[in-house]
C-alpha cells in the first residue's frame, strides 16, 4: 500500500504526521516527506516483511529513546502507531545539499578537492567509531546509508533501523548487501556484529576512493551469470581483492574497470598497504580488519601529506614524492622540498595553506576538524613561511640564543630547520 498526499499517521505519543511527497523506495519500504508540528522530516514505512516485528519495533522505541550516538546520523525521531499490520518511522530529513553516495560513486557528483574526500572518509570513520564505542553495531552498511556534502566533507547517515547492541541478531531481519557483507555472513557462519561492520567500513571506504568494489575484477567478469551460488564464491567462500599482492586473479579489467586503474596509484603506499590488509589477511580472520581509530591515523596522515599550490589550488600528495625533489603543479609554480613537522606520530610538511588540527597539537584528542595553525608567506617576503597560531593555547619556542618566546594568538612561529616548538602539552620539531 501507499499513502496519498495529505493523508494522516499517528505516531506514539500522540503526534500526528501529515504525508507530503513520496521522496523514494527501496526493498525494505517507502519514504515519505511529512510534516509535524508545521516542521518537515522524512517517514520510512515499511513494505517488507520483518521476521520478528514485536522484537524489532521494541528495538527502534529503545533506539529513539536512547538517541543518536552522533549528530551525523539521521536518527529515529518517532515510531508511529500500527497500520494494516506495519508500521514506520520518523527522522531528520536531508538537507538539499547532501548528495547520494551512489551518486559520487558513479561521478555524478565530485568533490571540490582531494582534502574534502578525506574529510568525508573522517567523518563516516569517526561516526561508526562513536557508534560501536556505544556498544552498538550499524549491521547493514551499503552506498544507500550515507548522504555527502560534496563541498564540506560533511556526512549523515540514514537508515539506522537496523542499529543494535553489539552481537545480537537485528529482529527485523534485514538482510545485507552484496558487496558490502563480510564473508562469514555471506557465508551464514555469523551474525552481524562490529568486525563485520568493519569490513564493510574498509568496502565503504574502498569505494569513496577508488569508485569501485574491492572485490569485483576478473573473477567477476569471467562468471557467466552472477547466480546465487556464483555471489556466495566471489563475496562469501572465495573472496580475492582486486589489488592482492600475492594474487593477480582478479585484477581489475582494462576497459572495464577503469576507475581502479586509475585512482589506486594516486594514494600513499600506507593507505594502500591498509586495504591490503583489510582485504587480504581481514577476509579470512576479522581480528585483521582496521579498527576505526587506525583508520582515522591513517587519514589524518593522508591529508598531512596533501600540498595546494597558493597560485592554481591543484594538489600534491607529498607521500608520492621523493623526498627532497622539486614540486611542480600545474601551473607551473615549482617549489623545493618543504619542512615537516615531527611530533612522534605525525609528520606534517610545511607549506603555505597547510593546517594544523587540534589532534596534531593537543594531547589525547581526536579532534580532526578544529583547525589550531597555518602556514602563512609572509607578505613582505613571500620566500619567509611561518606557523600563524590560531588556537586559543599560548605556544613557544627556543631560539638559537636560547630565548624562549611566547606565542599566543594570531602570533606566528617561523619556519627554521631543527626549531621545536612547544604547543601546550605536544612538541613538534621542523625538519628538513
Amino acid at each position: 500500500m501507499e499513502f496519498k498526499k495529505g493523508e494522516i499517521i499517528q505516531l506514539e505519543g500522540g503526534k500526528s504526521a501529515k504525508i507530503v511527497s513520496k521522496l523514494g523506495e527501496g526493498g525494505q519500504g517507502i519514504v515519505y516527506a511529512v510534516k509535524i508540528d508545521g516542521k518537515d522530516y522524512a517517514l520510512k514505512w515499511y513494505t517488507c516483511k520483518l521476521s520478528n516485528k514485536k522484537e524489532f519495533r521494541r528495538n527502534l522505541q529503545t533506539n529513539i529513546a536512547s538517541g543518536a550516538p552522533d549528530s551525523k546520523f539521521l536518527w529515529p525521531l518517532y515510531l508511529t502507531e500500527e497500520r494494516d499490520n506495519s508500521f514506520g518511522y520518523v527522522m531528520e530529513l536531508r538537507p538539499k545539499n547532501f548528495s547520494d553516495f551512489s551518486d559520487i560513486l558513479n561521478n555524478k557528483v565530485r568533490f571540490d578537492s582531494t582534502e574534502t574526500l578525506i574529510t568525508s572518509a573522517l567523518n563516516i570513520v569517526n561516526a561508526f567509531r562513536t557508534l560501536h564505542r556505544k556498544g552498538l553495531s550499524y549491521q547493514d552498511l551499503n552506498d544507500g546509508n550515507f548522504f555527502i556534502d560534496a563541498k564540506t566533507g560533511d556526512v549523515l547517515i540514514c537508515d539506522n533501523d537496523n542499529v543494535t547492541p553489539d552481537g545480537m541478531k537485528n529482529a527485523g531481519n534485514i538482510g545485507g548487501k552484496p558487496g558490502y557483507m563480510a564473508p562469514e555472513i555471506v557465508c551464514g557462519k555469523a551474525h552481524p556484529n562490529s568486525l563485520t561492520d568493519c569490513h564493510s567500513l574498509a568496502v565503504i571506504l574502498f569505494k569513496l576512493f577508488c569508485r569501485h568494489d574491492p572485490l569485483m575484477g576478473k573473477a567477476y567478469v569471467d562468471s557467466v551469470c552472477i547466480t546465487e551460488k556464483r555471489e556466495w564464491e566471489l563475496y562469501g567462500s572465495k573472496p580475492v581483492f582486486i589489488f592482492d599482492p600475492n594474487d593477480a586473479s582478479n585484477r581489475p579489467v582494462s576497459g572495464i574497470h577503469p576507475n581502479p586503474i586509475k585512482l589506486w596509484p594516486r594514494y600513499p603506499r600506507f593507505l594502500q598497504e591498509a586495504f591490503i590488509k583489510s582485504f587480504c589477511a581481514g577476509l579470512k580472520d576479522p581480528n585483521h580488519r582496521l579498527p576505526e581509530n587506525e583508520w582515522q591515523k591513517l587519514l589524518i596522515r593522508f591529508r598531512g601529506t596533501l600540498l595546494k599550490c597558493p597560485h592554481c589550488s591543484s594538489e600534491i600528495c607529498l607521500a608520492l614524492v621523493p623526498h627532497g625533489d622539486t614540486l611542480k603543479f600545474e601551473c607551473g609554480s615549482s617549489y623545493s622540498y618543504p619542512f615537516a613537522l615531527e611530533d612522534g606520530k605525525h609528520k606534517t610538511p610545511l607549506f603555505p595553506g597547510a593546517k594544523l588540527y587540534a589532534c596534531l597539537t593537543s594531547k589525547n584528542i581526536d579532534d580532526y576538524t578544529t583547525v589550531t595553525g597555518e602556514v602563512i608567506m609572509n607578505k613582505n617576503n613571500p620566500a619567509l613561511w611561518g606557523i600563524k597560531n590560531l588556537s586559543d593555547a599560548e605556544w613557544s619556542f627556543t631560539t638559537q640564543s636560547g630565548e624562549v618566546k611566547k606565542i599566543g594568538n594570531g602570533s606566528v612561529v617561523p619556519i627554521a630547520n631543527d626549531l621545536e616548538i612547544n604547543f601546550g602539552g605536544v612538541t613538534g620539531k621542523i625538519k628538513k
